[in-house]
């Protein structure tokens, strides 16, 4: 049985592959972007099987207004994958006010405002499948990304919690952790704080990484898409799915750094306990 999609940054990177992808299957995509003109091609293609929606995912009616209207329009949402997203580099100190709040309002507030609309009709439904795409960032921190990155903690953190308080309705989360992909996350979709002094050997190196084309990216967002395709038909789908080699890499490094830490600390740890 072909499944309903509800995909937000339909238009590029991922979000646009996975919408092809799906579609490619003989689903149907409610496609949501900013500019959904950009979809015109695979509208033209796929016709009745695309929905293409104007979205501004901080925008709450326009939310709203998108899943009433993905409802109206195919009756259902199997499969809700929070797609959209971008990311600030740059030292702590140097955000604007409006900086953090636009990565806190765009990577963690807009996923959670969006499933908490669509989850009412999956609770009905008594099925459906939540990918929200975080990133190996929102697993393992790294120097420049702190904004992005403490969204990204949240996303994945609020899938894990989500996960366990709606399996018994049928709803499957999982929280999709992406390493480096050939799009355009680090070219064009890529915001830069103002430079501030003093962190030559940290964020400067980091920010001279993404602008001077030192970022190769290893994965191929078709494959990852084919991938996302193919686990929403996976009856034990995991909570936390990293792709590409240089995220499990980091993964795993960061998994035996964690472990030694705790080990080390175990004694401290424990101390705190009541006395018997």
């Amino acid at each position: 049985m072909a499944k309903i999609w509800f995909i937000t940054g339909s238009s590029r990177g991922l979000g646009r592959s996975l919408t092809e992808a799906a579609l490619a299957k003989g689903d149907f995509v409610a496609a949501t972007a900013r500019n959904p003109a950009q979809l015109k091609d695979l509208a033209d293609k796929y016709a009745d099987h695309i929905f293409p929606v104007t979205l501004d995912v901080t925008n709450y009616q326009q939310v709203k207004q998108a899943v009433e209207d993905t409802i109206a329009r195919f009756g259902r949402i199997d499969v809700l994958v929070n797609n959209a997203g971008f990311g600030i580099t740059g030292a702590m100190e140097a955000f604007t006010d409006e900086e953090v709040r636009s990565q806190l309002e765009t990577n963690l507030y807009a996923p959670i405002e969006i499933t908490r609309v669509v989850l009412p009709y999956m609770r009905k439904q008594r099925s459906g499948r939540i990918l929200q795409v975080s990133s190996i960032g929102g697993r393992v921190a790294s120097i420049g990304l702190t904004m992005y990155q403490s969204a990204k903690f949240g996303l994945s953190g609020f899938s894990e919690a989500l996960s366990k308080e709606v399996a018994h309705l049928g709803i499957k989360v999982t929280a999709v952790e992406p390493g480096g992909f050939s799009t355009d996350w680090a070219g064009d979709s890529m915001t830069y704080a103002k430079h501030v002094e003093g962190y030559e050997p940290t964020v400067d190196t980091r920010v001279d990484f993404f602008k001077n084309g030192k970022f190769v990216p290893r994965g191929n967002p078709e494959k990852a898409a084919q991938v996302l395709v193919d686990l929403v038909d996976h009856p034990e789908p995991p909570v936390h799915l990293i792709l590409g080699s240089d995220a499990a890499a980091i993964m795993k490094q960061a998994d035996t750094t964690r472990q030694e830490e705790f080990e080390k600390w175990l004694p401290v740890t424990v101390s705190t306990d009541e006395d018997k």
